[in-house]
């Protein structure tokens, strides 16, 4: 145990995980970025919203990259376009995907996600701090 006022029970912690509420269910369903996007932002991972395009890259759909269509903080999915399947019955239904599960391929941006990537950015420290050059390097 490392914190005197949090617990580390099991049972607690799920309990507080799939009871969350839905401002913090947004936080908890995020996803990772693509190495590109990575470089350039300096964040790693963010909450996904409707309309990022994101890539599947593990299950079964593996590999399927579509736009977000509806993220469903109730049910803990997300919805893609066009990734559909059949009942026996002939109606077609959305495959739910939950967001660890997928990598954010292209953001969507509005101000209010570019001043969160920034806060997060911030929050890295400078990208050239430790690094020695080769000017640093005396022979």
């Amino acid at each position: 145990k490392t914190h005197r006022d949090i617990t580390s029970s099991s049972r607690k912690s799920r309990l507080a995980h799939f009871s969350a509420p839905s401002h913090l269910r947004y936080t908890i369903l995020s996803a990772t970025l693509s190495k590109e996007l990575r470089k350039r932002h300096r964040v790693r991972s963010m909450p996904i919203r409707r309309d990022d395009e994101v890539k599947i890259v593990r299950g079964s759909k593996k590999g399927t990259i579509g736009k977000v269509s509806q993220v469903y903080r109730k049910r803990w999915c997300i919805y893609i376009e066009k990734l559909t399947k059949n009942r026996n019955n002939g109606a077609t239904f959305r495959i739910p995907i939950h967001p660890s599960n997928v990598v954010i391929q292209k953001l969507k941006t509005t101000p209010d996600r570019d001043n969160l990537i920034a806060r997060k950015a911030a929050g890295r420290g400078d990208p050239s701090k430790g690094k020695y050059t080769v000017s640093d390097v005396k022979k």
